[in-house]
């Protein structure tokens, strides 16, 4: 029964923390959580640099995939590669990749004896009697996942001069800047990251009004230290 009982706790808390997480969104500041891992090899490269965008036929076909592209040009543009619209005089060869799913956050608690209706049948003083209630417990909170990964090659000796990946999963997600906040901190320390696994954290300011509205950018990665190994995603 003690078990139960925590486990029960456990969820409630973790429903609760949702709720705030949620409702925080919307009045103050933001924190966004990547896991990125980076490897760098650019001896050689000199910044700034020109490169052209590789894209696979899926993703080229792909009307929604323009979103992605645009974002990775963005984040590519501020550590300073630029786009040349000569493909073949471009130093590097830039594929861009991304994924995205979703899924009900997975919990011992969250099964079917711990929320949906509920029956009962028992004998008390008056005699027989029957009941039936609902649970408190919603279905569990939906948990969105994103990530990013970029691919930098040596137009000239073909060589792969960087490769980095950022991911997030959390139960709050907005497309229109999880893209550019993930690219963001896969380039974060380009060219000359820490090699490896590493935690990236964002803030990201709510929007102002137009009244108060800046040009000043709203988010800015900065990189944990030490480094911190990237969690798995939940399962889905």
């Amino acid at each position: 029964m003690n078990n139960i009982l925590n486990t029960r706790r456990w969820a409630y808390a973790a429903l609760l923390a949702a709720a705030a997480l949620l409702a925080g969104c919307a009045s103050g500041p933001r924190e966004i959580t990547s896991n990125v891992q980076s490897y760098s090899s650019m001896t050689g490269i000199t910044l700034p640099a020109t490169y052209r965008m590789e894209l696979l036929p899926s993703q080229s076909q792909q009307q929604s995939f323009a979103k992605i592209e645009a974002a990775a040009e963005k984040a590519l543009q501020r550590v300073g590669l630029t786009r040349d619209p000569r493909p073949d005089l471009a130093r590097l060869v830039v594929q861009v990749g991304a994924n995205a799913s979703q899924g009900r956050a997975y919990h011992p608690a969250y099964d079917d004896w711990f929320y949906g209706p509920r029956f009962g049948f028992g004998m008390g003083w008056g005699g027989p009697y029957m009941g039936m209630g609902m649970h408190w417990m919603d279905t569990p909170p939906m948990v969105y996942y994103r990530g990013v990964k970029l691919v930098l090659r040596d137009q000239q000796s073909q060589k792969i001069v960087y490769e980095t990946s950022a991911s997030y999963d959390e139960v709050w997600m907005d497309d229109n800047v999880i893209w550019d906040i993930l690219f963001d901190a896969a380039l974060s320390d380009f060219p000359n990251p820490h090699q490896g696994s590493r935690v990236v954290r964002t803030v990201l300011q709510p929007k102002a009004s137009k009244a108060a509205a800046t040009n000043q950018p709203s988010s800015a990665p900065t990189a944990s230290q030490p480094p911190a190994a990237a969690s798995p995603a939940p399962s889905k």
